[in-house]
């Protein structure tokens, strides 16, 4: 008796994994725009302001570890945020090289309007709460065993 993987097409566009975890990111994101326009942020720049309200200051080395970006993608979000008052860029003290990245007053506060944003998401989505804690869990795994 023959498994059903066995006989699907391995390349069949349902069931690649890449396809699935593309939409599914596409779709997210898409959850959040509407949420983040309001505030004048992308989904990207949201990215980093969380990074900043959880760590900062931070330095930009720091700071593309976290978000798991290069250093020259993660510039021009830093410009824009620098340009809309968010955030200060400027050079550590002592040694040039190093870029210290920390948030303005305005960035500080802005983080009081993005608490409504996670539970909004949930909502939306109108998947449990525990579903949403598992799928996490998965994703984090999947992005583990990508790294290796």
């Amino acid at each position: 008796m023959s498994d059903a993987l066995d006989t699907a097409d391995p390349l069949a566009l349902e069931e690649q994994v890449c396809f699935a975890l593309s939409v599914a990111a596409r779709g997210v994101v898409g959850v959040y725009r509407p949420l983040l326009e309001p505030m004048g942020l992308t989904h990207p720049q949201y990215l980093v302001m969380l990074a900043l309200w959880q760590h900062a200051p931070l330095s930009v080395r720091r700071l593309s570890e976290l978000l798991q970006l290069d250093p020259g993608t993660l510039s021009p979000l830093l410009k824009r945020l620098e340009a809309s008052g968010y955030l200060r860029r400027e050079r550590k003290p002592g040694d040039e090289r190093t870029m210290a990245i920390t948030l303005t007053e305005p960035g500080r506060a802005l983080r009081a309007e993005a608490e409504k944003i996670p539970p909004a998401v949930v909502q939306r989505l109108g998947m449990p709460i525990e579903e949403l804690r598992q799928l996490h869990a998965a994703l984090t795994g999947v992005i583990a065993a990508a790294k290796d």
